[in-house]
């Protein structure tokens, strides 16, 4: 007769073994599996394709099943002789050729976490700062916008985008002309997201002077120079213009030595009545919400940054002179649930 219930103990042996389902997924990335699993393989044909091992080859293909990051067929029992082919979300998310592909930035997520956690043991005895694992100038932040935050945000970001924009009254009637500010808006894909669904949206992307020319490049492709520009600098001293009607910043204020102080700049540049869409995570005040934040925020936190607990940067919006705060939280934007936080000047 089958326990219905498992040891208490399951969840930290689940823990234990998630490096090995981890690993996994970013040898398939790494060796070019999903490529060849376009299609159909048995483990046979995918090693002759790509020269590797057989019998290796069957067993990862067996665990990467087990993910549900393929499927295979049923018609026959043996490992070695089913058939393997990629899910929807794998072709989508995890092949090189698709529009939507993240398989770099998830490499560089797994690859960045994984070298904080080596540091927690000592961090924690010794105190001190985390070892980043890249420095964060404008270099770092350019590559990035080239490869893991352009990703997530061609992937992710701009649907994500796309739907809070939907709640703000300014954006929703698309005859409306609009001026914005995409701040700290690294590669640029969210700025032109809103544009193309936005007729009368003209804007500008402010970031490192390296990163906005990732952003300029993008415009450029998408045929959008005409409504949208891009300024180089640092929120922290620099002019990020004014009279904007529309300002949208994800996941940047963590990243400013004064929370407050950058709050009151940003709500300078906006014209009276107009509208800051700020999209930051929070640490929730549930265990098993909270859970779903602070792996990921850990590294930042221990090296210095600030991740709010919910609620306060509301709170902290409104003792900056901002008025009709409104905040929500969602769960469609890149790793980890957000709240989104809506105000007006």
């Amino acid at each position: 007769m089958p326990f219905a219930t498992q040891h208490v103990l399951q969840p930290y042996w689940d823990l234990a073994v998630a490096p090995v389902q981890a690993d996994g997924l970013a040898a398939a990335l790494e060796l070019g599996i999903f490529e060849v699993l376009a299609t159909p393989h048995t483990p046979a044909q995918l090693a002759d394709t790509l020269a590797l091992h057989a019998p290796h080859t069957t067993l990862l293909l067996e665990l990467l099943w087990s993910m549900q990051v393929l499927e295979r067929d049923t018609a026959t029992a043996e490992a070695d002789t089913q058939r393997y082919r990629c899910t929807a979300a794998t072709l989508q998310y995890f092949c090189r050729n698709s529009v939507a592909f993240c398989g770099d930035a998830w490499l560089y997520r797994l690859h960045a976490l994984r070298h904080f956690a080596t540091q927690l043991s000592t961090l924690v005895r010794e105190g001190g700062k985390a070892a980043p694992y890249s420095t964060a100038n404008g270099v770092n932040w350019a590559v990035a916008a080239q490869q893991q935050i352009g990703q997530e945000q061609r992937a992710v970001t701009m649907r994500a985008a796309l739907s809070v924009m939907q709640r703000v009254a300014p954006f929703a009637d698309a005859n409306t002309p609009l001026r914005l500010l995409d701040l700290g808006g690294g590669p640029g894909w969210v700025a032109i997201a809103l544009a193309q669904a936005h007729a009368g949206l003209h804007g500008c992307v402010f970031d490192w002077p390296e990163t906005v020319a990732v952003a300029a490049a993008n415009i450029a492709h998408a045929q959008l120079t005409d409504r949208l520009e891009t300024v180089g600098g640092d929120l922290d001293g620099d002019d990020i213009g004014n009279g904007y009607d529309l300002i949208w910043c994800s996941s940047v204020l963590h990243f400013v030595p004064d929370m407050a102080a950058a709050l009151r700049k940003i709500h300078a540049a906006l014209k009276p009545g107009g509208v800051f869409v700020c999209v930051q995570a929070e640490i929730a005040p549930a265990a098993v919400d909270a859970a779903r934040v602070l792996p990921y925020y850990l590294p930042m936190r221990m090296l210095g940054r600030t991740v709010t607990r919910q609620g306060e940067l509301a709170q902290l919006l409104r003792d900056t002179g901002w008025r009709q705060v409104e905040q929500y939280g969602a769960s469609d934007f890149p790793m980890a649930p957000v709240q989104v936080l809506i105000a007006r000047t």
